[in-house]
Formats: C-alpha cells, sequence, structure tokens
C-alpha cells in the first residue's frame, strides 16, 4: 500500500526563508541552510524549496542556495522557481534537486511539461497550481504575475497528459492562514486524475493532514504549521497512523 507523505514547504525570497499569508504579507524566518539541519532532525520524508520571486524577477532560484541546502539533507528534495527550460531544470538536478517544480514556466509553455518529463523522467516533475476561489468555483492564480484564466480540472488533464508525475495544489485563499486545508480543491482535483496530489494551504494541526489524506491527497504539506506551533512532521505522521493511514 502506497505510504502518505509529510513534506515540509520552506519558501525563499532570494536567499531568506520567508512565510506568506494570501502570497502577500511576509514573515522573515531566516536561513535555509539552518532550516534544513532542523528539517534532517525531524523525520521528514521529503523537503519542498521555493523561490517565491525568482520568476517574477525573470531569474532562477540560485545554484549555490540548492547545493548548500542538499548537502544538509538526507531526506528527497524538491526545487522551484523560474525554472524555464531543460538546462535549468539539469543545473538544479546536477546540485543535488531530486524533483522539480514547475509553476508559470508551465502556464506559459506547457510543452516545457512534456521535454522535460521525456528528458528527465515524470517522477521528476511537480507542477504547481496556485488556485483562488471565485464565482464560478475555483480559478488558477499566477503569483508571478502572468494572468490566467484556464479552466482548473482542464488544466489539472492536460498536464496529466504531458507528463506532470505529481501536483502541488495551493490554496491561495488558505495561505498562512493556518484555518485547515480547503479539502473541497483536494477532492476536486483527486477525483480527476490519476498522478498523486499533493495538498498545500491551511494546515494548523495533525489532523488537517489526515482529512487532506481522505479527501483523497497523496501526500501533505505544510510551512506554517511547523514554523509557528509546536507540532512537527511526527506528530502529523501519529495522526495520520490514528487514523489508519499508512505513514513512512
Amino acid at each position: 500500500m502506497l505510504r502518505r507523505r509529510v513534506i515540509p514547504v520552506v519558501l525563499l525570497d532570494g536567499y531568506s526563508v520567508v512565510k506568506t499569508i494570501q502570497f502577500n504579507i511576509r514573515r522573515n524566518l531566516g536561513n535555509p541552510i539552518t532550516v534544513a539541519r532542523i528539517y534532517n532532525t525531524r523525520d521528514v520524508d521529503e523537503l519542498i524549496l521555493l523561490d517565491i520571486d525568482a520568476s517574477k524577477e525573470g531569474r532562477c532560484i540560485d545554484l549555490h542556495t540548492i547545493e548548500e541546502v542538499a548537502l544538509e539533507c538526507f531526506m528527497p528534495l524538491t526545487v522551484g522557481g523560474g525554472l524555464k527550460t531543460c538546462e535549468d531544470i539539469e543545473n538544479v538536478l546536477k546540485k543535488g534537486a531530486d524533483k522539480v517544480v514547475l509553476n508559470t514556466a508551465a502556464l506559459k509553455n506547457p510543452d516545457i511539461v512534456k521535454k522535460s518529463s521525456l528528458a528527465f523522467g515524470s517522477q521528476c516533475i511537480v507542477v504547481s497550481i496556485d488556485v483562488k476561489k471565485n464565482r464560478d468555483g475555483y480559478g488558477i492564480f499566477s503569483h508571478s504575475g502572468y494572468k490566467t484564466h484556464k479552466d482548473l480540472i482542464e488544466w489539472c488533464k492536460e498536464l496529466a497528459c504531458l507528463g506532470a508525475g505529481e501536483f502541488l495544489i495551493n490554496s491561495v485563499d488558505l495561505d498562512g492562514k493556518m484555518a485547515g486545508y480547503d479539502y473541497g480543491l483536494i477532492e476536486k482535483v483527486a477525483k480527476v486524475v490519476n498522478i498523486p496530489v499533493i495538498a498545500c494551504g491551511g494546515a494548523s494541526k495533525p489532523d488537517n493532514c489526515s482529512k487532506a489524506i481522505h479527501r483523497g491527497a497523496c501526500a501533505v504539506a505544510a510551512a506554517s504549521m511547523f514554523h509557528f506551533t509546536e507540532y512537527t512532521p511526527n506528530d502529523c505522521k501519529k495522526a495520520m497512523k490514528t487514523a489508519n493511514i499508512p505513514v513512512r
């Protein structure tokens, strides 16, 4: 049986760790190397490192930072931020990343998902989708400022056909709010695709993780819960075990 994962998310604004609220308000949390060392002691399944300003500023996530974090990581490392080409992806993988996250690049040029999955394997390609509620249900939001009018479900289906290996589904409305995941959003996406869905945005306590898995997520990602509460990834795993969910 597939074991479910608990994944801390570390957001960068270049070189510093930050935490956002609804992708806008920011709080500085220090050095990514220090954060990676802390998670090494906490039995996490994977670490996601995202530079949230890279695409907006027309650059890639800093390769030296990736290399330094990778040296401290004893868990799989997934990296994103400004990756636009297969060369960008190759450079990140060479510095120690195990998987990459595409977001703005996939919206602007969906063919990059196909090219990169063929070049590096679909298991290496995570597509991040930032979602906001609107009058029609859900709309796709681009943190980089790129305008999109894509339909959520059709976009997910298209990405799956292009070779995406996983989806990182972010609720913009709940980002940093610590009010629980958007369980309806998780279920909506999980029902229409047959690739793993990572739920992100809003986790505040371990029970939220169990609920997200029961609604279709294959993994749960969180930042604020681990930065601003006493809960650890192991607490989330304990709650999931109690709910009869297999964990690593």
